[in-house]
């Protein structure tokens, strides 16, 4: 294992971090695939919004499937947390790469930098190693590409600036067009944790696995046919990672038919006798809603709720 977490702990207690002030600082980096990136239609949407935008180098590499090499993707990583005239990190776009990064984090640098940290898809693996080893929130939401500049429906990016600044009401706000699905009933408190569904099983077995210990477990994924699906979930019953969940929050599965999962995942989750809500619409999906990783919440599945439990930016 990495010499940087022999001395590490898991923190069971997610701290808020700094709010994004008007004017702020956002660093866009890509720690996963590439994208192409028209730097001055970004540079004037984040300016039309009250932000600057700094672009860090490796957003203009390329390495075949990667933005750049791990070297490079890692070092970014780092400058934009050190960074102390840096408000907050987006990432450009998710695809793989996050997960070659982890045994290089310097975690003591990002405990010292604490800052919000946007993105979802392959980013799940930084939020899971992040929130394990630096101990506060960090936000699965919009990426710049395939969000923010793709004019994904609202409340995408307001509720997003809401989140980041402080602005957001502790009952979390769910477009009331896209229904929600209580697959089993209850209310109850813990650690919103999670993301994509494949990257958390890829994780299980390293040092960087969902810490499951009563927590609010968030998933979603794409692409992944109703067999699959079936298949990760399974792999987390196998390695235990479903035996004491406090509840679980079901975001987009795109691409599967909602009646056919609903049925899987009754099948899984219903014998834990913990509340479980389908339907949120986090992940690939549009609307796409900004969900605090870390953050003590409260699921009421029978109230259809997600509840701020603790402030997530100061």
């Amino acid at each position: 294992m990495n010499s940087r977490l022999t001395a590490q702990v898991s923190y069971k207690a997610h701290s808020a971090v700094p709010a994004l002030p008007t004017g702020g600082v956002i660093a866009l980096i890509a720690p996963a695939g590439p994208a192409e990136l028209d730097l001055e239609l970004a540079t004037q949407w984040m300016a039309a919004r009250g932000y600057q935008l700094r672009v860090l180098p490796g957003v203009w590499e390329k390495d075949g499937y990667l933005a750049g090499s791990d070297a490079v993707r890692l070092r970014d990583l780092h400058d934009a947390f050190a960074d102390e005239s840096v408000d907050a990190i987006f990432c450009l776009r998710g695809g793989y790469g996050c997960p070659r990064l982890l045994a290089g984090i310097d975690f003591a640098l990002l405990r010292r930098n604490p800052k919000p940290f946007v993105g979802y898809s392959d980013i799940t693996a930084l939020h899971l190693a992040i929130t394990r080893y630096a101990g506060f929130v960090t936000f699965h939401g919009a990426m710049l590409n395939a969000d923010l500049l793709g004019n994904k429906l609202e409340p995408t990016e307001s509720g997003l600036w809401q989140m980041l600044s402080g602005q957001r009401s502790p009952v979390l706000e769910h477009p009331p067009a896209f229904a929600l699905t209580t697959l089993a009933p209850g209310s109850a408190s813990g650690r919103l944790l999670g993301g994509n569904l494949s990257m958390i099983c890829a994780t299980i077995g390293s040092a960087f696995e969902l810490d499951d210990e009563g927590i609010i477990l968030f998933i979603e994924d794409v692409n992944e046919p109703l067999y699959r699906v079936d298949r990760l979930l399974t792999h987390l019953r196998l390695a235990g990672k479903l035996n004491r969940l406090r509840g679980v929050l079901v975001g987009d599965f795109a691409g599967v038919d909602s009646v056919a999962l609903h049925r899987l995942l009754q099948q899984e989750l219903g014998p834990l006798g913990i509340p479980v809500l389908a339907g949120w619409r986090s992940g690939h999906c549009n609307p796409n809603l900004t969900l605090p990783l870390g953050a003590q919440v409260r699921l009421d599945a029978d109230q259809q709720q997600l509840v701020l439990e603790q402030p997530v930016v100061t």
